[in-house]
């Protein structure tokens, strides 16, 4: 039984730091880093063709300390920022319950509700203090489109905290 956990262990620690997918190929484009500013949101979702703001999507994001490493999550496009799309990272983890632990470390997240993104049906946050910037090329799947409502009460929350 030790070997099998030791063994999830790694596959764990390997999905982790799985590198950015086109870094082997060599066509990866360098990660410019996250967006810093103020945001120009807009909503202007569409089923199927290239991915736009309204959508979650699926696409590679880079970890916070590492940008040369990350992981496939779900992402709310918010915006555009030349060739770039703007995106928050989507968790279906409650942070309600550690909210304030999670406000010290300068992270802040909004419930949104559930939706087919998320496979298993839950309950979905978006972190409101980081924004990051997504390749359309790198875009892997559309989840969903977000109803307009919802959207406009994550803008006006993120229109709050990058004042």
């Amino acid at each position: 039984m030790s070997s099998f956990v030791d063994l999830l262990r790694r596959i764990v620690r390997a999905i982790r730091s799985t590198p950015h997918p086109a870094a082997s190929r060599g066509t990866a484009t360098a990660y410019p880093g996250d967006f810093t500013g103020r945001p120009r949101i807009s909503y202007s979702p569409a089923r199927g063709g290239a991915p736009e703001p309204g959508e979650v999507v699926w696409t590679w994001v880079p970890f916070e300390e590492d940008h040369s490493q990350g992981k496939d999550r779900p992402v709310l496009l918010v915006g555009r920022e030349g060739r770039w799309l703007l995106g928050l990272m989507l968790t279906s983890k409650d942070h309600d319950l550690d909210a304030a632990q999670e406000a010290r470390w300068g992270r802040y997240w909004m419930d949104i509700g559930a939706g087919p993104w998320d496979s298993r049906g839950r309950p979905s946050e978006v972190r409101l203090d980081r924004i990051v910037r997504v390749d359309p090329a790198g875009v892997r799947r559309e989840g969903a489109i977000l109803d307009r409502a919802t959207f406009d009460k994550v803008a006006g929350s993120l229109k709050d905290h990058h004042a």
